[in-house]
Order: structure tokens, then C-alpha cells, then sequence
């Protein structure tokens, strides 16, 4: 019924194939017809997936040919990703206990989906498999999302259902579903103290890309910030704690039909302190080069009091001064301390890479003056 060698350890048999075809359908008289398999083109790597494929076909079903498609991904544990062999040999046990990768496939065979908030859906899963000890695949429906525009409405609607879900009393139970992602004291244990701080105290100031980049003030609030993270992260831990889907930027808000939004990428759902999906709304597009940095002030204007509204709406009392606040230290902490391209240095410079590299200092300015002024 096709040839499915492409996916590898998460290939199935025909028969597997036709019992969620008709899942999907259903209709369970299904019969599967054909199969084929195309791996998926996205072109931003994660370190904890380690393959996204379509699976298509067709199936009789109620006399009919009727057409399936599947999108289908591995999720591992990073260990086994090309890029771990860069973390030092002793490093190495902790650097992958810290990277959740079995916590989106705990998110999926939960009942997460029933509980989000109005307007918020997750796109449906059909299968989670155990391939081994360190890796699962997830077979989801391919849903067909509407493009976004993201302009400010967009903006809006996205963090006020991020907002209601963080405080949503039917969320919380499942907050720490699946293995709980880094928090800040682990993150600061973990990637920045062995790998981004040494770095922004190293001679990296010096290579081209970032000299023409970053400059000498932006370079010394950096650094000023860096040795006092200790105390900013104690601060943002003292914020309250609520659920977080954890990279909740605009790739993984995919538009709905309906006006609403499936959440996609739930690799770092776990408990944070109150505002933390609020940062990758506000730079993932930017990051991306899908959205100018000089859009950032007014797109944090708008998203920081809308999340608000949200938790506001499921009963939280957190004030719009402290998702503010909270919001400022993580974002300067997740993000600000690590905006250095670090992993071009030794690509030839570009004009996209130095565009790229200027984005990532506006990045970094944004994330200190907002330090600065909620401080």
C-alpha cells in the first residue's frame, strides 16, 4: 500500500495505517487504498526531533476514494541529536536530563486538549508511539491553518488565550504533565552558566559580525546584567507560577478557520513564573526575520496587558505591573543574555547575517530597557 521506508523506526504496518485512516475517517470500514510518505520542508532545526514527515493516501470509505494525510514526528532525547557532541563529556548526563523531549508526547495523551480555553484547540493526535527509551512518534492530523497577518489584533487574541490558559483552574492540573521543562534556576545551573555567560566574557566582542553588530554600551549592559543574573533569576522565581506552553511564538499559533488558534510544539509545557510565554510571542517573529525588530515596543504594548486580561478572565489578581515585570527578567534572561550569534562566528559574513545579527541587538536592547524601566 506504498512504500513508508522514509519514516524509518516510526514506520507502521498497513494494517496500523488503516486503523487510524479510519480514526480519521470515522468510518470503520475504511479500507486503505494507498500510501505515501514526504518528509516534511521546515527549514529551523530542534535538537529534540529527529524527523517530520506527511503521510498521505487514500482509503475507501462509504463508496467513496477519499483522501488522508498525516503529519507525523519523532521526538528524542537530544542525546541523539548531531549537534550534542559539542557539549563537553561531563556535561553531558545533565545537558540531557535538562531537555524535556518526552514531554510533548505526555502532553498529547493527556486530556489537555479538552480543557484549554475557548479559542484555543490542539490539532488532534491520532497515535503516540514508544519507538525505544529515548524517542516516541506522534502521528497528528494535517490540519490546513489560515494564514496570520500578525498585526496587532492578531497579537492581541494570541496572548489574552495565553493569559486565560496560564490561570485556567482546568489547565493547572496537567501543568506538570509529561518530564517538567528547564525552569529558570535549572536553565541558569545548566545553559548559562557552562555555555553563555563564558562566551559573553570571552573575546567574542572582538569578531566582525559582532563588533559591527553590538555595540560597546550594549556590550557593557550586557555584561552588567550577566553578573548579577544570579539575583535576576532569585527575582523571577518569586513570581506566582502557572501553566506555560514555553515557546508559544507565532510558528506555533497556527490561525484556525473559526478565528481561533491550534498550539502546536509542546516540547516545553511545564510550570513558570506568571507571563513567561509572553517573550517568544513578542520575539520569535523577529527571530525568525518574519517580523521587523522596530516593531517590538508597540507589539509588547499590546500583548503584556491583553495576557493580563486573560488571567484576569479565568480569576487570577496578578496585576499588569507584575506580568510586566516577571515578564522583562525573563525575557533578558532566556533571551537577552543570549542574542550574540554565537553560532555563525565561523560562517563567512553575509548581508542577511549581519541583518540577522542586527535583529538579535535590538533584541537584546529591547529585553535591557525593559529591564531597566520595570526595575
Amino acid at each position: 500500500m506504498g512504500d513508508r521506508t522514509l519514516l524509518g523506526a516510526a514506520g507502521v504496518s498497513d494494517a496500523w495505517l488503516e486503523g487510524i485512516v479510519r480514526d480519521r475517517l470515522a468510518d470503520p470500514a475504511a479500507a486503505l487504498l494507498s500510501s505515501r510518505v514526504d518528509e516534511v520542508d521546515y527549514a529551523l532545526p530542534a535538537i529534540t526531533t529527529g524527523g517530520r514527515w506527511w503521510v498521505s493516501g487514500t482509503a475507501a470509505s462509504r463508496g467513496e476514494v477519499t483522501p488522508f494525510r498525516f503529519f507525523v514526528k519523532v521526538v528524542r532525547c537530544w542525546s541523539r541529536s548531531p549537534e550534542f557532541v559539542q557539549v563537553p563529556e561531563d556535561l553531558r548526563e545533565m545537558a540531557a536530563a535538562d531537555v524535556p523531549w518526552q514531554t510533548e508526547a505526555e502532553v498529547y495523551r493527556s486530556d489537555l486538549a479538552d480543557r484549554l480555553p475557548a479559542g484555543l484547540s490542539m490539532v488532534p493526535a491520532y497515535a503516540v508511539l514508544d519507538l525505544d527509551d529515548l524517542s516516541r512518534a506522534l502521528w497528528l492530523d494535517a490540519v490546513e491553518p489560515v494564514d496570520l497577518a500578525w498585526d496587532l489584533p492578531t497579537f492581541d487574541a494570541a496572548a489574552h488565550l495565553l493569559g486565560r490558559m496560564a490561570a485556567s483552574a482546568r489547565v493547572a492540573p496537567l501543568r506538570n504533565v509529561g518530564h517538567t521543562a528547564a525552569g529558570p534556576r535549572t536553565y541558569l545551573r545548566g545553559r548559562l552558566r557552562h555555555a553563555v555567560l563564558p562566551m559573553l566574557r570571552s573575546r567574542v566582542w572582538d569578531h566582525p559580525l559582532v563588533a559591527e553588530t553590538f555595540s560597546p554600551e550594549l556590550r557593557a549592559r550586557l555584561l552588567a546584567v550577566a553578573d548579577r543574573v544570579e539575583q535576576v533569576v532569585e527575582e523571577l522565581c518569586s513570581f506566582p507560577t502557572h501553566a506555560a506552553h514555553g515557546d508559544a511564538c507565532p510558528n506555533n499559533l497556527l490561525g484556525r478557520p473559526d478565528g481561533g488558534f491550534w498550539l502546536i510544539d509542546f516540547g516545553f509545557w511545564s510550570p513558570q513564573p506568571v507571563g513567561f510565554d509572553l517573550a517568544q510571542l513578542l520575539v520569535g517573529g523577529v527571530q525568525t526575520g518574519a517580523i521587523p525588530a522596530d516593531r517590538l515596543a508597540e507589539i509588547e504594548a499590546t500583548i503584556v496587558p491583553a495576557y493580563t486580561q486573560g488571567l484576569h478572565a479565568e480569576g487570577s489578581s496578578v496585576t499588569e505591573d507584575q506580568v510586566r515585570r516577571a515578564h522583562a527578567l525573563q525575557l533578558v534572561v532566556f533571551t537577552g543574555l543570549s542574542t550574540l550569534p554565537f553560532e555563525h562566528l565561523e560562517s563567512a559574513i553575509t548581508p542577511a547575517l549581519v541583518a540577522d545579527a542586527r535583529g538579535r541587538a535590538s533584541i537584546a536592547e529591547h529585553s535591557l530597557d525593559l529591564l531597566d524601566a520595570t526595575g
